[in-house]
């Protein structure tokens, strides 16, 4: 069975600026919200309440779900729009995701509602979505 005819790189430019996009909102949505539980637990904790979820937990977890979000709406995503090979654009949107938070969750972890710098969320979505285009050869 022949494999299908590659997408021109147009369209595909297109489907992976769309789905970058919406890869980054899912994932600032996400930190955000894990973010604000984070801020509760440690008012919580300044109020005397007692042992349970930590902030630092709450933190935690935030991170961790942001990262492994992003990877996965990429990938579906991709696949949902009908094209293959999205490992290129996949291991780009993680790491940028990563040092984009990494470098910007100072300015959003003590204000609930807070959003990373909107230069750092564009580069993402466009570094992410020109790794699209990158695709094997066949030898």
């Amino acid at each position: 069975m022949a494999s299908p005819a590659p997408t021109p790189a147009a369209p595909r430019l297109l489907k992976a600026l769309i789905v970058s996009a919406v890869g980054v909102a899912a994932s600032h949505l996400v930190l955000s919200d894990a973010l604000y539980l984070s801020l509760a637990a440690q008012a919580s904790a300044a109020l005397g309440a007692g042992p349970g979820y930590s902030s630092d937990q709450a933190f935690t977890s935030a991170l961790i779900n942001t990262f492994l979000l992003m990877p996965l709406v990429l990938w579906l995503g991709m696949r949902i729009t009908g094209e293959r090979k999205a490992g290129p654009m996949v291991l780009v949107g993680t790491v940028g995701w990563v040092v984009a938070v990494g470098n910007g969750i100072g300015s959003i972890d003590d204000r609930p509602g807070a959003v990373l710098p909107l230069g750092s969320l564009l580069l993402v979505v466009g570094a992410t979505a020109l790794a699209s285009l990158v695709r094997r050869t066949r030898t």
